[in-house]
């Protein structure tokens, strides 16, 4: 049985492990509609009930195929996270649309809008694709440095002056229940954190096994304000499934060799534990108090019961205490059940 967490400022009950809906949107490779409603089901089936999904995701197609694959069962069984941001906009006839790293997808265009109108917009087409009547989390999405570079201030005011208000008015309205942002960088996080009222984050890849520099101020400050944390990308884009193969991954490029040493390092100490360097992934971020869930993609039912199987693998504290003796894991990073604690 998945243990489920209540987000504490919104009480929304999130599964521990929930369900990344990039993957639904064709991300890097096509997934037939039979194959992604089947993921959807057997995650429904085991316990799932928090799926994050977003317009960027294959231009509306993620949201199309989990809105058919959950409206099968009662809403109030599952919680779902969509995003503003980027508006979508037909392509002209002939036009062929340019989506990126999201592969045959439909024919739209994505174009960023951070405005107060934007998001109304954003937020009534993703209940038109998801085939519902209220979000229960909305995050504007990328409004970092990794996506806007030198454009990043003036993105940050934009959203912060327009799809923040929108999004505030939308809680009080009870559209959504609750909102954040949903990026892949902890400062920008830090920042809104003192400019508006968040009741979460999505934090994609910032604190993991590899990286756990967010323990420095922001999660000490989320904790502090009672505001929930949840992890996406809880593998490093690869690496930290595959473990230090050629050609692994790392943030979205070939992971280096200082990068490869270090996870050959964690791998010989799972060996010395019997632990799954993937199991340990997914579950480390748990450990924290601030993190309420971890939500990685799957593209298929063996990769969701895959990842259902490694959430629930016996992890000795012995293990982690290993890891910060060789110097592998930050010396303040949580490794005990939350509940443990109380």
């Amino acid at each position: 049985m998945l243990a489920t967490n209540k987000l504490k400022r919104s009480q929304i009950a999130l599964s521990e492990i929930g369900f990344g809906g990039a993957p639904l949107g064709n991300l890097y490779q096509g997934l037939d509609n039979v194959t992604a409603l089947q993921c959807v089901s057997t995650a429904l089936a085991n316990g799932i009930n928090y799926f994050d999904t977003a317009p960027l995701y294959g231009h509306g197609l993620s949201e199309r195929r989990l809105g058919l694959a959950l409206n099968e069962s009662n809403r109030e069984s599952w919680c779902i996270s969509s995003k503003v941001g980027r508006l979508l906009k037909a392509c002209d006839r002939g036009e062929t649309a340019d989506a990126g790293l999201y592969q045959q997808a439909p024919p739209f265009h994505a174009h960023y809008d951070y405005s107060y109108d934007g998001a109304w917009r954003s937020v009534e087409q993703s209940l038109q694709r998801l085939g519902c009547n209220y979000l229960d989390i909305v995050y504007i999405h990328d409004i970092d440095c990794w996506t806007h570079g030198s454009a990043q201030a003036k993105v940050y005011s934009e959203a912060l002056n327009g799809a923040n208000k929108a999004l505030l008015k939308m809680r009080e309205q009870g559209l959504i229940k609750a909102f954040g942002l949903g990026v892949n960088e902890w400062q920008v996080c830090e920042q809104f954190l003192a400019d508006s009222d968040p009741d979460c984050f999505l934090l994609a890849g910032r604190y993991t096994l590899l990286e756990q520099e967010a323990l420095k101020s922001f999660l000490p400050a989320c904790e502090q304000r009672a505001i929930d944390i949840i992890i996406g990308g809880p593998y490093n884009t690869g690496i930290l499934a595959t473990g230090a193969i050629a050609g692994a991954y790392y943030n979205y490029s070939l992971a280096t060799e200082e990068i490869l040493a270090k996870v050959r390092a964690m791998e010989a100490i799972c060996n010395d534990f019997s632990v799954s360097l993937a199991a340990a992934a997914l579950r480390f971020p748990l450990l924290h108090p601030a993190v309420a869930s971890v939500i990685p993609g799957a593209r298929s039912t063996k990769e969701v019961e895959n990842n259902l199987t490694l959430i629930q693998a016996d992890i000795p504290l012995e293990f982690w205490d290993t890891l910060k003796d060789k110097g592998l894991l930050h010396r303040d990073a949580p490794t005990q059940c939350p509940e443990a604690l109380a």
